[in-house]
């Protein structure tokens, strides 16, 4: 019993003195100015967006109330003055007569991009099917790509393709009394070939990302490849596929230099695509590039087309959002 209590104390004071030559830890925080000064540069950025998008919301407001509270004296020296019912309470679109009716404008923008997703969708998503679940990887590493650099081509040129090829394409169809030098047909066809690649790489993408097992437990049970990818696949991708297909239309409604070049420059109010019309950023592109003096009407409601526009991509924006959050699968 002695030698065992004296082999115990033994042990005891062993410990004791181990842990007493042991340096005791440091765990205060360490300064790193390197990455500090990351963390400092990665706020900046994301400081810098929002603080460009709230001066951009402030500077469209600013200058779009000025429509509403100024006072214009025509030549004759009689006073007009804009109230916001004006923007509504007529179809005309004629800022030089004081008519400022913006359902001309709004109904060409929404008549393109309506016309342009009749051409990128279903397009879009067929090349991100074929690609994501029938092209072999060697098709696939070289068909990507290059739909990838047709998204890179610059809009003016897709511009001039509209106006020198589509639209003598459609007047050979449709006959040239039908379809006008401008007009809004082309100007759609060609945007959607445009926006196709978009809606194909975000596409394919999304059902990329939806895990294989899912597609292995569909054959297994004897499903075709068709069968697994509309009724497995597409339904499991679908909140990836109604994202892509939102930005395509904010794209659309977005999109200038086709609408300036091949819709024409004309203020109608009509559902007739082969006529010529201006879209709201044509009307911007065309106003803005003459001489125009502070604080008139033609100046402000550049301003206020603008700041409409503003508000159909941030409605469009959080409706992708919800849409996104709603069906998203999250898989383990």
């Amino acid at each position: 019993m002695e030698n065992k209590a004296m082999m115990v104390n033994e042990r005891v004071r062993l410990v004791a003195h181990t842990h007493d030559d042991t340096p005791s830890l440091n765990l205060t925080k360490r300064r790193r100015p390197g990455e500090t000064l990351i963390q400092g540069f990665l706020f900046l950025c994301g400081f810098m967006t929002i603080f460009t998008t709230i001066a951009i919301v402030i500077v469209l407001g600013r200058e779009s109330l000025l429509l509403v509270t100024s006072n214009y004296v025509d030549e004759g020296g009689a006073i007009h003055t804009i109230g916001v019912l004006d923007f509504v309470s007529t179809t005309r679109w004629q800022p030089h007569r004081y008519e400022v009716g913006i359902a001309p404008l709004a109904t060409a923008t929404l008549l393109s991009s309506a016309i342009a997703m009749l051409v990128a969708l279903p397009l879009g998503l067929g090349s991100a099917i074929y690609l994501s679940e029938y092209a072999s990887s060697r098709v696939r590493a070289t068909v990507k790509p290059i739909l990838e650099v047709l998204a890179g081509v610059p809009t003016v040129v897709y511009g001039f393709f509209a106006l020198q090829f589509m639209t003598p394409l459609l007047q050979s169809l449709l006959g040239r009394d039908v379809v006008e030098i401008f007009n809004v047909a082309s100007a759609g066809l060609v945007m959607g070939i445009m926006i196709l690649p978009l809606v194909a790489s975000m596409s394919e993408d999304a059902l990329s990302a939806v895990p294989r097992s899912l597609r292995e437990a569909s054959y297994g049970l004897g499903s075709t490849r068709l069968e697994t990818t509309v009724r497995v696949v597409l339904p499991a991708a679908v909140s990836g596929i109604a994202a892509a297909f939102i930005i395509a239309i904010s794209r659309a409604i977005g999109e200038t230099m086709i609408m300036a070049i091949a819709a024409g420059a004309r203020s109608n109010f009509t559902l007739n695509p082969f006529e010529s019309a201006w879209t709201m950023t044509g009307y911007i592109a065309s106003i803005s590039g003459g001489d125009l003096a502070y604080d008139t009407l033609d100046y402000n409601s550049i301003f206020v087309v603008g700041l409409l526009l503003f508000l159909m991509t941030l409605v469009l924006n959080i409706l992708s959002r919800s849409i996104v959050a709603r069906f998203r699968e999250v898989y383990e």
